[in-house]
């Protein structure tokens, strides 16, 4: 198949699926933050974070945000580990309307595939959004299973956590491990594709 039409396919399945979110009163830039702060971990709920991960400015990313937040779906709190930085977190009403997800559809037509195609796809999609942040300079958002810096086995033993991030060096909890996280990089010997973020 022509790779133009392959492109146009990715393009406008996301077009479609995220087409009615209208119905719930939120646009679709701000149905992708609320996204992106459900299924980011605590080191990438950041505005810059969520700016890489949507290929915007700060500048929108901050004005989606304030009114996410100004909305009841956000909470805004000073970073534990960097005084600097904020951290952004879904509030329950988030969580509540993440029911209602447009996006919902494209999740089951995933979910239809058969296992071992579907793993197949994701490959080639994990393949295509590396070769494209590489293009453009952008972040390649992973979760913490094949990352480089993921570290641990699940087991405890001589006093260190099961998991940990050797990017922060910080301890993990397995409900971290599904987590997107804008520190990723392949354990394939890929540099990670993360611009400087700076403080959040």
């Amino acid at each position: 198949m022509n790779s133009r039409v392959i492109a146009e396919l990715i393009a406008h399945l996301g077009r479609i699926a995220g087409g009615d979110g209208q119905a719930t009163g939120l646009t679709p830039v701000q149905w992708a933050a609320l996204r992106y702060f459900t299924h980011a971990n605590r080191f990438s709920r950041t505005p810059s974070g969520f700016a890489a991960f949507h290929g915007t400015t700060r500048g929108t990313a901050s004005q989606v945000i304030k009114n996410l937040i100004a909305r009841g779906y956000l909470v805004q709190t000073r970073s534990p580990d960097d005084g600097r930085s904020v951290r952004l977190d879904p509030t329950e009403m988030a969580r509540t309307i993440a029911s209602k997800d447009p996006m919902a559809a494209l999740v089951e037509a995933a979910d239809a595939l058969p296992p071992g195609v579907r793993g197949a796809f994701a490959t080639t999609l994990r393949q295509m959004q590396a070769n494209v942040a590489a293009a453009k300079g952008g972040p390649v958002f992973g979760i913490c299973r094949g990352c480089r810096y993921f570290e641990g086995d699940g087991c405890c033993r001589d006093e260190l956590p099961p998991y940990a991030c050797g990017f922060v060096d910080q301890p993990l909890v397995e409900d971290e491990l599904e987590e997107l996280c804008i520190n990723y990089a392949t354990n394939d010997g890929g540099t990670r594709a993360r611009p400087d973020m700076g403080p959040a």
